[in-house]
């Protein structure tokens, strides 16, 4: 099966193989459920800890 690359931005490639320690051929190619749910896993840890003003 030949996938399309994700049409997502060089700088964002960068900084996700960075947080994922992955290779960032292997972010332009994972499939794009995958990606979000990566995306929603750092969010989470990046969110964590973090307080919000009330």
């Amino acid at each position: 099966m030949n996938m399309k690359p994700n049409p997502i931005s060089l700088e964002t490639a960068k900084m996700l193989s960075e947080k994922l320690n992955v290779p960032i051929e292997q972010i332009m190619h994972m499939p794009q459920h995958i990606l979000l749910q990566k995306l929603t896993e750092i969010a989470k840890k990046e969110n964590t800890g973090t307080k919000t003003v009330e």
